[in-house]
Parts: C-alpha cells; sequence; structure tokens
C-alpha cells in the first residue's frame, strides 16, 4: 500500500466547535489544484442532470464541482481521491476547521522563505493529525510555486517557494463554509476505480483526472508519486463506459488530445471548451486552451 492510499481512520481528528455565530456562505475551493475548475463550471453544470440520487467524485482535487453544487443540492456525496494527504486534508477541514485555522494563523505568523523550507521539509507529516495535515498542505498550496502540489517519487513534496508580496494563508470565513458543506460526506483515500463499487443507477459521477499532458512542456501529474499515464487513462475510460451502461450519469474532463478524443470516440458525446491555464514550465504554453467535456 502506498503512502497516498488506503482507508482513513474515523478517529484520524480532533473535533472543535464551529461557533454558531458564522454567518452562512457559499463555500469554494480552500485548495489551488492544478486543473481546477471554477473557471468552467457554468459549463459543466449545463451537463450535470437535473435530478440524480447521489454524487461521487474519484478525483476530488480542489473541489471545485462538487462545492458549486453543495449551494443547492444536499445529497449524499462520496468524494474520493488517490492522494491520501489531499483526502486527510478534506477530513481536517471537514471536522475541525478551527483547529486548521488556529494552525493556519501560526503559519502566517512566520511566514517566510526560510520557514517555508522548514515546512516543506517535514518528513513526518504522513503521521500527523489530518488537522495538522489539513493546515500544512495548505500554508504550502498558497505560498509554493504557481499553487501546485507535486511530489517525487518518494512522495516527498519538491515544489519551490513562491514569490508573493502577500499571499493570502488563512481565509477563516471559507474553512468555515468548506466545513458546513463537507458535513456528512464520505471521504476515502482510494483508487477511481472504487466508483464501481458505490455508484448505483441513478446516481452522477464527476470524473476530472489529472489531464493527459498536449505538449512536453505541460506534464504536470506527479500528484501522487505514481503518476497518472496513457494506461490510467484508458483505464478510466473503461471504468466510465462500465458506469454509463449500469444507468448512472458521467461527466468527464480532460485535455483536447488525439489521444484522449480517440479513446472516448466511442459511446461519448465531446464537447469542446475554452479555458486559461497558467501552469507551464514554458511560458509560450501557457494561456487559453481548449478542453473536453466528454459524457
Amino acid at each position: 500500500m502506498t503512502a497516498e492510499g488506503g482507508p482513513i481512520e474515523k478517529d484520524d481528528v480532533q473535533v472543535a466547535a464551529v461557533p454558531e455565530a458564522s454567518p452562512p456562505a457559499d463555500a469554494k475551493p480552500f485548495l489551488k489544484w492544478v486543473g481546477g475548475k471554477r473557471q468552467l463550471l457554468t459549463e459543466i453544470a449545463r451537463h450535470v442532470p437535473a435530478s440524480f440520487g447521489r454524487y461521487h467524485e474519484p478525483f476530488i482535487g480542489g473541489g471545485a464541482l462538487f462545492f458549486h453544487l453543495r449551494q443547492s443540492r444536499a445529497c449524499p456525496a462520496f468524494l474520493t481521491d488517490s492522494n491520501r494527504r489531499l483526502i486527510r486534508a478534506y477530513r481536517g477541514v471537514q471536522h475541525d476547521a478551527e483547529g486548521v485555522i488556529a494552525l493556519l494563523q501560526e503559519h502566517e505568523r512566520k511566514h517566510s522563505k526560510p520557514y517555508f523550507h522548514k515546512v516543506r521539509e517535514q518528513r513526518d507529516i504522513d503521521s500527523a493529525t489530518a488537522t495538522e495535515v489539513a493546515a500544512w498542505m495548505i500554508y504550502l498550496n498558497r505560498t509554493g510555486y504557481n499553487g501546485l502540489y507535486r511530489v517525487n517519487s518518494s512522495n516527498i513534496f519538491n515544489v519551490p517557494f513562491g514569490k508573493y508580496a502577500n499571499p493570502r494563508i488563512c481565509d477563516e470565513e471559507n474553512l468555515r463554509a468548506c466545513s458546513r458543506a463537507l458535513s456528512g460526506a464520505e471521504l476515502e483515500a482510494v483508487g477511481f476505480e472504487s466508483v464501481l463499487d458505490r455508484a448505483r443507477p441513478g446516481d452522477f459521477v464527476y470524473f476530472d483526472p489529472p489531464y493527459r499532458p498536449v505538449t512536453t512542456t505541460a506534464n504536470f501529474t506527479d500528484y501522487t508519486s505514481e503518476g497518472f499515464g496513457d494506461v490510467d487513462q484508458v483505464r478510466l475510460r473503461d471504468v466510465a463506459w462500465a458506469l454509463k451502461k449500469r444507468g448512472v450519469a458521467v461527466v468527464l474532463s480532460n485535455s483536447n488530445s488525439p489521444f484522449i478524443e480517440e479513446i472516448y470516440r466511442d459511446g461519448f458525446d465531446r464537447v469542446k471548451v475554452g479555458a486559461r491555464r497558467s501552469v507551464n514550465s514554458d511560458p509560450k504554453g501557457r494561456g487559453l486552451v481548449q478542453e473536453l467535456i466528454l459524457k
């Protein structure tokens, strides 16, 4: 079992009460995530079924669509990802937003380039509580280069320091809103194929996997130590097709590449949409790109 896989313990966090005086607010992703869907929400929402039983998102990432749908739908939600640290961060915000806020405020007070490197080099993070993991990940996400989460083959976070004048490290109101939105959601660190064990006819599944790179300089798939290659993309297609045959509504996002178009040629509708992407090692590769919505 990898450091990122495996079940999460139910008692992984220490729960602190959220103040009742917290005003209601619409939750937004508390993490910046490569390929995040906030700018495409309107387009993706057009393809969400008008009604469905349960919601499943096997690559939760920043959770933009989940938080968007949560504003108007209170259906059961199953949020999973193979990145164990990411799921633990979600659990920390879900169960102990106040504890996460307190730790982030401490990070905010100490923030500097040397302090960033000290936090980044924390090798025992996987033995910390979910509250501590959430604060660790949010701090590095808000202060690292381009908001990347990237690890090497040893599962060591290796994103460089981001040169931000005044990064917003602790968004208290949004963290509390996210905690409320996540209330009752099931969170588990498992691979995407596990959705086959849960999804029933009438459910809705949204897949937002690591995109297949369209250029050699856009290869940012190392969200886990295993990466996500072409074999995985084909496995995902097979899972999506099996769900469709079962009567589950399915929507996927991916890059507009010849490979992705080819493997989804049969049995899927393909819609091209424009999105602005800023993560590329070559500045010439940044800007407006075409993506695919598949269903």
